[in-house]
């Protein structure tokens, strides 16, 4: 199961395939359960990544042949995402968002 993978971020802070590592499988409620792991940047687990989804949207599309995707993203907060996609092969998402963060520009 997704949910319950006990990823090694050691091991996947040392992998040669960019910053982000994702797992995902197809979901009884939702089209898509996923977790996204960015050890290599100090973010073990993103709680609910929306980058992430503009990769693995793209796959659960051609495999259900659907544009419309629902997913939940498994962590520990978890969180649904409605994602779309646009027949240019942009993606559009949609859900619930959390502000983490405020800054200002310095100039």
């Amino acid at each position: 199961k997704v949910r319950d993978a006990q990823p090694n971020f050691a091991k996947l802070s040392q992998l040669n395939n960019g910053l982000l590592c994702h797992i995902t499988a197809h979901g009884k409620i939702f089209d898509c359960v996923s977790r996204s792991f960015a050890p290599k940047i100090g973010i073990d687990e993103d709680p609910v990544c929306g980058s992430a989804h503009c990769h693995i949207a793209p796959l659960w599309a051609r495999r259900l042949d659907k544009a419309d995707i629902s997913a939940y993203q498994a962590s520990s907060r978890g969180g649904e995402l409605l994602c779309r996609m646009l027949p240019d092969n942009r993606m559009i998402l949609a859900g619930k968002a959390v502000l983490y963060s405020v800054a200002e520009l310095a100039i």
